[in-house]
């Protein structure tokens, strides 16, 4: 009988942490961690059709393992309301009438947030749209987009009835 001997994922971590990291980019390390990551959000999304009835948001949330923190998840889930904007999120509006998917703001972890903003004059122009979700997340514009989105009060907590 042939065995499948795997390593355990704290194993694989702790060796990792003792590697020198090919890169310290933190928009690097972002673009590494996004490989199946659309067939997920499609996955939230075809799963989420038979709970809503109307639009929805798919949120993804980034994370990072606690005790090991070269581990890094993503969580994807939805719901009916936008969520207020914060770092490590993505945020997708999908339109059930005509079945599309639209891509709110992607906010990296504060670290790259600050970079990006630190950085600024040498962004790449393949990043500007992520610098761009950035600015606004500081600016508040994306706030007002999401309470926008939820029909509640520009200068208000209520909701508007």
């Amino acid at each position: 009988m042939m065995t499948n001997k795997r390593e355990k994922l704290g194993k694989i971590s702790s060796d990792l942490i003792l590697k020198t990291p090919d890169s310290l980019d933190p928009i690097e390390i972002e673009k590494t961690l996004h490989k199946d990551y659309e067939n997920n959000v499609f996955e939230c999304i075809n799963s989420s059709k038979k709970a809503f009835t109307g639009d929805f948001y798919v949120v993804v949330i980034t994370k990072k393992e606690r005790l090991m923190q070269n581990v890094i998840r993503h969580y994807f889930f939805s719901r009916a309301s936008c969520p207020t904007p914060d770092y490590d999120q993505t945020v997708y509006k999908f339109n059930s009438e005509n079945q599309e998917i639209e891509l709110l703001w992607t906010i990296p972890s504060r670290d790259a947030s600050f970079y990006l903003k630190d950085h600024s004059a040498e962004v790449v122009p393949s990043e500007w749209g992520l610098l761009d979700f950035v600015l606004k997340f500081a600016d508040g514009t994306l706030f007002k987009m999401a309470k926008k989105l939820n029909n509640e009060m520009d200068d208000s907590p209520l909701l508007v009835q």
